[in-house]
């Protein structure tokens, strides 16, 4: 198999079964109006019109257990070369897809097409490479990019162009607050990580400084001592993986004589984890609790 799908030629079909590994595909998918071409999803799938399909995947990690736990056991699979999920390579061959999508952003998120490949290696069935999208976007414009690229694959490139035109305005039009405060943002708490990829753009646009990572690079590990020597204005804990509720919970553990400024709780799942036009969303929302307004269900201030 081979990473990038290319777009179907014009005497090919539109693919009609569709496979989706990864949320954020997911997500797209029912944004390009192809709910009904989806036969499968990954365990991770959380569209509210995908929760009937048939689940292909499972994580080696147990998302249950405490963050300091799952990362020692991410940690451990990753020095040791094993995957953190496994695909039901007999249920992939059984609904005989001929598109399946999947990414190569990180393989700590989702499945990627080398764990594809072995799942469905020595089954009669076995995908062509041409059948299988590796969406690979890592900043605003590769999401977009990777949205018009669905969107050739699934034999609908107008719809895609003007979704991907529309969410290009949106983003254009986030309304920056005009002081730069400076912030941290954490995709994970314990140990601390700060939000890398998407996540620092989303910041710039929505008018902030951030203070640890860069845009377009990945998310990385840092000392509390090195964080707290940063002094931010304010920190948001989008840990990823996680809903509103989850993320003001770890918000609230966090040490309360750290220097953190003030500190902000929201939905990453929706708008920070998925690369998918949830993250113009989440621009607009960190633009809001940059001016200190907290928007009902998708963020919520724990202090300061």
């Amino acid at each position: 198999m081979t990473h990038p799908a290319p777009a179907a030629p014009a005497d090919r079909p539109a693919p009609t079964r569709i496979v989706s590994l990864l949320p954020s595909a997911t997500d797209l998918l029912f944004d390009l109006g192809l709910g009904a071409r989806v036969v499968g999803v990954s365990h991770s799938c959380d569209h509210p019109q995908a929760r009937s399909l048939p689940v292909l995947t499972r994580s080696i990690v147990d998302s249950a257990a405490p963050q300091a736990e799952i990362d020692r056991a991410v940690s451990d699979a990753v020095r040791e070369g094993r995957a953190l999920y496994q695909v039901d390579g007999p249920l992939l061959d059984a609904l005989n897809p001929d598109l399946v999508v999947t990414q190569g952003v990180c393989e700590v998120c989702a499945v990627t097409p080398g764990t594809i490949e072995a799942a469905v290696r020595y089954l009669p069935g076995c995908l062509p490479a041409a059948n299988v999208l590796s969406l690979e976007g890592r900043c605003l414009s590769g999401i977009l990019d990777d949205l018009r690229a669905l969107g050739d694959a699934a034999g609908v490139p107008e719809r895609a162009g003007a979704l991907a035109a529309q969410a290009q305005a949106r983003w254009d039009a986030v309304q920056t607050v005009p002081h730069a405060p400076r912030v941290l943002t954490l995709e994970w708490t314990d140990p601390p990580f700060y939000g890398g990829h998407w996540v620092p753009e989303q910041v710039e646009r929505a008018g902030g400084v951030n203070v640890l990572g860069t845009a377009g690079t990945d998310s990385g590990r840092a000392g509390w001592a090195q964080i707290e020597a940063l002094r931010p204005d304010v920190t948001v804990v989008l840990c990823c993986g996680y809903g509103l509720g989850d993320n003001v919970a770890f918000a609230r553990a966090l040490d309360p004589q750290r220097p953190l400024g003030q500190v902000w709780a929201v939905d990453a799942n929706a708008l920070f984890s998925r690369p998918a036009l949830g993250v113009v969303r989440g621009a607009e929302v960190l633009a809001a609790l940059l001016r200190g307004e907290a928007t009902p269900g998708q963020s919520e201030r724990i202090r300061g």
